[in-house]
């Protein structure tokens, strides 16, 4: 990366920058909804598109100039509705956080019931969750999965639709390690007569990439951000039937945001150009592949997997039999170059701010070309450290270790 031209004007800043490049490209990164953008996606991410404004839609803008916008926008709906079987897609979201709620805004009135999955059990904070505006404006409810197996209990799921009847079901999550069965969801709102959400934030270039089953079948709004296992740039995306379409349009501008981040835009067109490549979908198995190797490997060292293993790309772990919390763990990981982040795991008995878990995965370590064998290593390094927290001499050996590996696989756009 080029910091001259930031240097100067702002030496402070590059400085910022350099060091920051240099942390992702010598560390392991294992936060699950973290990866490397390639260098196309981080060049359009940085290009003259963000000096334009561009409130509207193509061909209805309320700004002129918007030729060469316009043109950029439909690719990127096109291509967003070529790689995903799509009816309809809005590229304009800020994040997935505004692309849930430009959804809430678009099917629901303040009040209405919706039915998510609990945030402790691997559901997001945007799923009505009551800190926040989803959770405070409608009438929320959450299901979970069950104690005997942590697997997602669809006939709880089923039994809390037909008593409370929601408008809206959200299907998705942050911190579940198996696949979503989204037929199942839909047959259940079809019954009761609901909108279906699925919140594909974290697995999406797993679905783009033939990795893990595709809701767009099955659910009438499907979002995401495009920043994870898509490996874009830090935006969000809704696609939804052609019935929905003037809703949801209607509720991403003018109802929630102004004009759209048209350099984002031009990223998304170029990172799902990528993920239409046959490479990317070797990506997203390797992605599972490694996921599921990394688990096997900790669970031999007597790691407690959150439902026994993984389907896709993370794994969420108790660290309850190791006499560890998670955020002791997770501190002490970073110390020896491996991030990750505390999590809580399901019916926790510790606060979300010390939790009894972490939560890891494998897109970026993936993206950097790391396989089985590095998967492996991974994991005893992991064990050694969870093992001895507080050991410095140990956590400097392994930092030194994995700075040694990560040279050996260059990170994209970094370093």
């Amino acid at each position: 990366m080029d910091l001259s031209l930031i240097e100067a004007v702002d030496s402070e800043m590059a400085g910022l920058i350099r060091r920051e490049s240099a942390r992702q490209a010598q560390t392991l990164r294992l936060i699950p909804s973290e990866n490397y953008a390639s260098a196309a996606v981080l060049a359009a991410s940085g290009s003259c598109l963000a000096n334009k404004y561009s409130e509207g839609y193509p061909g209805k803008r309320y700004y002129q100039g918007q030729a060469h916008i316009d043109a950029i926008e439909r690719l990127a709906i096109n291509r967003a509705k070529a790689l995903f079987g799509a009816e309809h897609a809005n590229v304009q979201p800020y994040s997935g956080s505004p692309a849930n709620l430009a959804v809430y805004f678009a099917l629901l009135e303040p009040g209405d019931r919706i039915l998510s999955m609990s945030l402790p059990h691997g559901g997001h904070l945007t799923h009505g969750w009551k800190v926040t505006i989803s959770g405070k404006y409608f009438e929320a409810h959450q299901y979970g999965v069950r104690e005997t197996d942590q697997r997602l209990d669809m006939d709880q799921v089923a039994a809390m639709a037909r008593e409370l009847k929601p408008k809206l079901i959200i299907c998705g999550a942050s911190a579940y390690p198996r696949v979503i069965d989204f037929a199942a969801f839909a047959a259940i709102a079809e019954e009761v007569g609901a909108y279906l959400l699925a919140d594909i934030a974290h697995i999406a270039g797993l679905v783009a990439g033939g990795a893990h089953p595709s809701p767009v079948p099955h659910a009438d709004v499907v979002t995401t951000t495009t920043h994870k296992t898509l490996r874009g740039p830090r935006g969000g995306l809704i696609l939804c039937r052609k019935g929905l379409r003037k809703k949801i349009d209607r509720a991403v501008f003018p109802g929630l945001q102004g004009g759209p981040h048209d350099q984002t835009t031009g990223a998304l067109a170029v990172a799902l150009a990528e993920a239409q490549q046959p490479a990317f979908a070797d990506y997203a198995r390797a992605v599972v592949d490694n996921a599921r190797v990394l688990g096997e490997r900790l669970a031999g060292h007597g790691f407690d997997l959150v439902s026994g293993g993984t389907d896709n790309h993370l794994l969420l772990i108790d660290l309850t039999s190791k006499g560890v919390s998670g955020k002791v763990a997770a501190v002490a990981l970073e110390q020896a170059g491996i991030v990750c982040n505390a999590n809580s795991v399901p019916f926790d008995k510790r606060t979300p701010f010390d939790p009894s878990g972490i939560r890891i995965g494998t897109p970026a370590l993936t993206t950097r070309g790391m396989g089985p064998g590095e998967m492996k290593r991974l994991a005893d390094w992991m064990q050694a450290i969870v093992a001895a927290p507080d050991d410095e001499a140990l956590l400097g050996r392994v930092a030194g270790e994995v700075a040694e590996l990560c040279e050996q696989f260059p990170a994209p756009g970094v370093g």
